[in-house]
């Protein structure tokens, strides 16, 4: 005799435990943890010298360089994805004898979420801007500064360049990230630099663009590469980003571990979600904010940086004939690493001397 089949209210239930269960897991699969926050219970260990901002967040910096009180050039640097305040590109290739000729303090200082500075749920390219501005006040470096920023430290400058150039001596931004959703970058330009990146690195950027609340879900999941940056892949690196690879590397071995000790989420994701989402501002309507020669705009591109596409840099340059455009041929996305790199650019920046790649 057969069976008769189950209750339908029976069968009914059993769906909605299962839709319930899946949401559940999708839920925990979207939803990044809670950042380990440096000095709390279980969290990472305070370590740097550290400043309270006035919304109740810390930020670590380190100094480098001569004395402040005795310096004549202070620059704030600010680091770049998957890096920390021990980051400072150009300083790396910047010879002792031109720092102290040329009296030059360097403060570089953990972005929120990175290193052993406090989160920011909110990051945009102004809060950013605001906390240099803060940085600079607390540490007293005087009413201007410099700024120097490489890769997506480089696009913070924009940043900078926007809310409070006022404060700025100067600006140099080396191979600074480009947003492919900026308006004013003309479709068939900005479309074919898109689609020239290797299809993870696309996926990655539309997913922090358009859904930035599955950017936690695409970096951890296991299903589909997702970005070839964050992945260290030598796919995207040019020949002399291969040769300066291992210095980099060998650099940061040190500290490698406290770079996103807090969590990734907080770090690197949001670096995708606040460099590659929709902006306040477009940098190509910036006006220039030093219009009677009391100091510079400098961009530094190597033609074959496999991660920032100089096509779309010339394009900016192009747009603000006010800014210095220097583009190394032959350079990768490492260039600043490159042998006697630093005293070059610094000495172009600072003294106005021609740069000679």
């Amino acid at each position: 005799m057969a069976e008769s089949p189950a209750p339908s209210g029976v069968t009914g239930k059993i769906l909605v435990i299962f839709f319930i269960g899946f949401l559940a897991f999708v839920y925990q699969s979207i939803k990044p943890p809670p950042p380990k926050i440096c000095g709390s219970p279980n969290g990472p260990a305070i370590t740097a010298t550290r400043i309270k901002l006035s919304d109740g967040r810390h930020l670590a910096y380190k100094e480098q360089g001569v004395p402040k009180d005795h310096a004549k050039y202070k620059i704030v640097s600010i680091h770049g994805f998957d890096g920390c305040r021990h980051d400072v590109a150009f300083a790396s290739t910047l010879s002792p004898d031109v720092i102290e000729s040329l009296g030059i303090y360097i403060v570089s200082f953990d972005r929120p979420g990175y290193g052993e500075s406090d989160p920011h749920p909110k990051r945009t390219a102004k809060t950013l801007a605001l906390d240099i501005e803060e940085l600079a006040d607390q540490l007293k470096l005087g009413s201007k500064f410099y700024v120097v920023g490489y890769s997506m430290g480089g696009q913070a400058v924009w940043g900078c360049l926007k809310y409070i150039p006022h404060r700025l001596a100067g600006a140099a931004l080396l191979t600074p990230v480009v947003n492919y959703w900026w308006p004013n970058f003309p479709a068939n330009l900005s479309t074919k630099s898109y689609y020239d990146q290797l299809l993870p690195d696309q996926w990655t950027l539309r997913v922090a663009h358009y859904l930035p609340w599955l950017t936690y879900w695409w970096f951890t999941q296991q299903y589909f590469p997702s970005s070839s940056v964050a992945a260290h892949s030598p796919d995207i690196l040019c020949p002399q980003d291969m040769q300066l690879g291992p210095k980099f590397a060998a650099s940061q071995e040190e500290y490698r571990a406290q770079i996103s000790q807090q969590g990734e989420f907080e770090s690197l994701h949001r670096d995708a979600m606040v460099g590659f989402g929709t902006w306040e501002f477009d940098p190509m309507d910036l006006k220039n904010p030093f219009d009677k020669n009391e100091g510079s705009v400098h961009i530094w591109q190597g033609d074959e940086d496999g991660l920032v596409p100089a096509t779309l840099q010339r394009y900016i340059a192009e747009k603000l004939p006010w800014i210095q455009y220097h583009e190394i041929r032959g350079g990768g996305h490492l260039f600043p690493y490159a042998d006697g790199m630093g005293d070059k650019i610094i000495k172009t920046f600072l003294l106005g001397e021609k740069f000679v790649p």
